[in-house]
């Protein structure tokens, strides 16, 4: 059956792959995003736009929409370590803005795009949903007191709602995919180098506790991430907050996820040894034993070898 859907933060890397998989399972879709770090081409041909910041949702929404993806949030772990306010400011005040709107509108479905990173250092792996969440940046606090608003206003007012945490979302969708304005995440800064506009990666710390001595971490394909969305939008339940980690079940290295962008592009990219980053946990790797469970959730694009390919052709036809 048909569906209508707000996605919010729709124009970003996540939110437009997610409304493009709601658009072609039939559903209407409704994209609100400010462009502060999307890209109004990112918006999937067949949805809606509404450019507004997430304050003015009241504006926008209505009884007519069937519940709301949220995406939107400022979502760059060193700036909110620099300027906590902002990260408060958006992520959580807009949240809030977003939940009184959802309240006032009838609107009761929520399913909201969390992070791994609200459990801080992991005391095991595969991190499960029932471990201690003790995040240590401002991203990873905002995230985890959104959920906790999620949580009170299922309890209270009947919402139904999933929150889905993830650590490294990675690939390409047909026309979306990853860029960021700084980038920061590992496998689009190496294809940056196999196209020519970095001389090199480097590699923070090779002496961890892992088998080639670099870090560990699960990173999922965002189709399979998609997929998972419109599973939970499904699986919502009136007066309940389901949490559930999404992830591979097993993690790659930086060494791994280096020779599989050399294998995919033929490029050398060389790699340079350089210190550790503070905070950085050997190994990152989420449990999704409740997405199977719960949702019914499999990722069908675990291989590196796939999600490194299918970045590499969208980062291609944009250069």
């Amino acid at each position: 059956m048909s569906a209508k859907y707000l996605v919010t933060g729709g124009a970003g890397y996540i939110g437009s792959v997610v409304a493009q998989h709601l658009l072609e399972a039939g559903h209407q879709v409704v994209v609100l995003d400010d462009l502060s770090t999307g890209f109004r081409e990112g918006v999937p041909e067949g949805a809606d736009f509404v450019q507004a910041d997430l304050r003015e949702t009241g504006r926008h929404l209505d009884a007519s929409f069937d519940a709301v993806l949220h995406f939107a949030a400022s979502s760059q772990v060193g700036e909110s370590v620099v300027r906590p306010e902002k990260y408060w400011e958006n992520n959580v005040g807009g949240s809030l803005a977003l939940l009184t709107a959802m309240r006032e509108a009838g609107v009761r479905k929520m399913v909201f795009s969390s992070t791994a990173a609200t459990y801080g250092e992991p005391e095991t792996v595969p991190i499960p949903e029932t471990a201690p969440t003790a995040p240590t940046n401002p991203y990873g606090a905002t995230k985890l007191a959104v959920d906790h608003m999620i949580t009170s206003e299922a309890n209270a007012h009947g919402l139904a709602a999933v929150s889905l945490r993830y650590f490294n979302v990675a690939g390409a969708y047909g026309d979306h995919g990853e860029r960021h304005d700084p980038e920061s995440h590992l496998i689009p800064l190496i294809l940056q180098v196999a196209l020519g506009r970095r001389d090199h990666i480097s590699v923070y710390g090779d002496d961890y506790p892992t088998p080639d001595g670099t870090c560990v971490r699960d990173y999922i394909h965002v189709a399979d991430l998609a997929d998972a969305h419109l599973l939970a939008l499904d699986a919502a339940t009136p007066g309940e907050h389901l949490i559930c980690n999404l992830g591979n079940g097993n993690g790659f290295s930086v060494r791994q996820v280096i020779d599989t962008v050399r294998q995919v592009t033929g490029h050398p990219v060389p790699a340079r040894v350089a210190e550790r980053r503070g905070g950085d946990p050997a190994v990152l790797v989420a449990s999704a034993a409740t997405a199977r469970d719960r949702l019914g959730w499999r990722p069908r694009r675990a291989d590196l070898t796939t999600i490194v390919t299918d970045a590499w052709d969208f980062a291609r036809r944009r250069a």
